[in-house]
């Protein structure tokens, strides 16, 4: 239920803060005093369109704001955790929307910015506005099947219902998904036939590709490794090498033993040894490396018919690869699936025939859970028409005839709803037929019905708190009387405020506000809302019967209504 309500700078309203109750509440004040602007100020914050006129004069921006207390067990928690809104039963829901003289609006949801359609979604799940002009939940043909199956206390037929319902679609659509795979298969028989065959005669392996071309760049390598000890060998014994290497060994030992070396220079015997020692050793070295060099020759690495039938297999591969427009590394995966399509082909249709006696049994389920929920709103549609016609009766709406009509759905429209769908209807006058309820003529009427409509289904849920605008217009007396009675019926299941210029409505709330313009300090014109006590409300009532001019007669009637109510 609503529990604060603020408005800031926004039409002729400069500041205002009010604390609502339980019950009933009625807002009264003379005609132009403001009681049209709360209104829309609360239609903003329940995600109206907003328009920078609104702003005050001289104002650069407003804001309206809405706090409401919820129950645990609401719906509404349900779609702020689907909207991602960081919101929780055990806390108040503020709903806030600021409107600035020179930019857009914004709009929040405990302080956390939200779109104005998620302000319309969660709006229309707190408060129902029944007016001449704003169309409530009430009246939509789209909520009417809801309203009913609430009403008829259908709700867990209508869930088995739409349970069977999904079955049979989950059902249907594996069916579709097989007939439509079988098809694609037959349509392509032939070919895969072929297709399969060529890969069972190429029977490619998983990853060969790739370790085909690792094995042929290894022999490449291979045969570089042969020639290079082949050369090597060559240049090692060759016979030349030897023989030079000889006769430089000769030619310096001969030098060594010459006598007198030292006398000549004393470094030259020394050198002339060291050149002797040194051709030693390479001779050494050079036996050493022919040595080793013989070794190598044993290892023929390359294996040229190996780098052919590598080279082979590699070419028929791609070969097949390119026919099929695949990866080489893919042959593998192509054949097992190409292979299956060709068994779901070839194969009986068992699974086909398997899924196709589960959609009809499922179809079945629906069927018969589809066509007991539509007996029963038939049956909860005449008491619902009954008690619609009970409350009209007093509220001067007699002549008024209501059907709820039903209207078969076609096989592609019917499913999780069921059979129909249902529209409720009113006839104004005898003989003139039926029509939907928004295409009644006078707003009074369409106010009078909607509290009607909501009196009959006052215990079935729906938003907590509810506006009526004006549902005494046109009407006075005991009609007047009769709409008092009924909203004060309401406001003790509901939260209601009702916008009123009837002193037996009036009398019939709970608690009274007063709306009134005055002028400011500043000399504008603004609008003020006054909680009234026993004394206000009392001269107020009286106003209301007898005009600005208050008489004893007026405050003593005024007393007399307070008092029966």
């Amino acid at each position: 239920m609503l529990i604060g309500f603020s408005i800031r700078s926004f039409l002729l309203i400069d500041r205002l803060d009010l604390d609502a109750e339980t019950g009933f509440t009625a807002l009264t004040g003379e005609t132009g005093a403001g009681k049209s602007i709360i209104l829309e100020a609360l239609g903003l914050v329940l995600g109206g369109q907003a328009s920078r006129a609104m702003v005050r004069q001289g104002c650069e921006q407003a804001s309206v704001s809405a706090t409401f207390s919820v129950p645990v067990d609401h719906s509404i928690w349900g779609d702020l955790a689907d909207l991602q809104v960081d919101a929780g039963p055990d806390e108040v829901l503020t709903l806030r929307r600021m409107l600035s003289a020179t930019g857009p609006s914004r709009a929040f949801l405990n302080d956390q910015p939200v779109s104005s359609a998620t302000l319309v979604s969660l709006g229309d799940a707190l408060v129902e506005i029944h007016s001449q002009h704003a169309a409530s939940a009430l009246l939509r043909p789209s909520n009417h099947l809801q309203l009913l199956d609430r009403y008829a206390g259908l709700e867990p037929l209508r869930d088995r219902m739409k349970a069977a319902w999904e079955t049979y679609v989950r059902t249907r659509s594996s069916r579709e998904a097989l007939e439509t795979e079988l098809e694609r298969a037959r349509e392509q028989h032939d070919w895969l036939r072929f297709a399969v065959s060529e890969l069972e005669q190429l029977a490619p392996e998983r990853g060969e590709a790739k370790q085909l071309l690792a094995q042929r760049s290894a022999l490449m390598q291979a045969e570089r490794m042969t020639e290079a000890i082949g050369e090597l060998n060559t240049f090692l014994c060759s016979k030349d090498t030897e023989d030079s290497l000889s006769k430089a060994a000769r030619a310096a030992d001969r030098l060594v033993r010459v006598e007198g070396l030292d006398l000549v220079d004393e470094t030259l015997a020394e050198n002339a040894r060291a050149a002797c020692d040194a051709v030693e050793r390479v001779l050494i070295e050079l036996a050493e490396a022919q040595s080793l060099s013989n070794a190598l020759k044993v290892y023929d690495l390359h294996d040229a018919m190996a780098l052919e039938r590598i080279e082979a297999r590699l070419l028929a591969l791609r070969a097949v690869a390119r026919k099929l427009n695949v990866d080489p590394e893919k042959l593998s995966d192509i054949h097992a699936d190409y292979v299956q399509r060709l068994e779901m082909c070839d194969a009986e249709t068992g699974d086909l025939d398997r899924l196709k006696r589960e959609e009809r049994d499922a179809k079945a389920d629906w069927g018969a859970k589809a066509e007991r929920l539509s007996a029963k709103r038939r049956k909860g549609a005449q008491a619902l028409e009954c008690a619609i016609m009970k409350e009209l009766q007093p509220l001067h709406l007699g002549r008024l005839q209501v059907l709820i009509r039903f209207d078969p759905l076609e096989d592609d429209e019917s499913g999780a709803a069921g059979l129909e769908k249902v529209e409720f209807e009113v006839e104004t006058n005898p003989g003139s037929g039926f029509g939907p309820l928004r295409k009644i003529a006078s707003g009074g009427e369409l106010a009078r019905f909607s509290l009607a409509l909501k009196c009959a289904l006052a215990d079935i849920g729906g938003a907590q708190t509810l506006i009526f605008d004006e549902a005494d217009q046109g009407v006075g007396g005991a009609v007047a009387a009769a709409i008092g009675e009924r909203l004060a019926h309401l406001g003790n299941q509901r939260q209601v405020f009702a916008i009123t210029h009837s002193p037996q409505v009036a009398s019939s709330a709970s608690r009274q506000w007063r709306v009134r313009k005055q002028d400011s300090r500043t000399g504008q014109v603004i609008t003020s809302v006054t909680h009234l006590d026993d004394g206000q409300r009392l001269e107020e009532i009286a106003r209301m019967l007898s005009g600005s001019s208050i008489t004893d007669e007026a405050r003593a009637a005024a007393s007399k209504l307070l008092e029966v109510a």
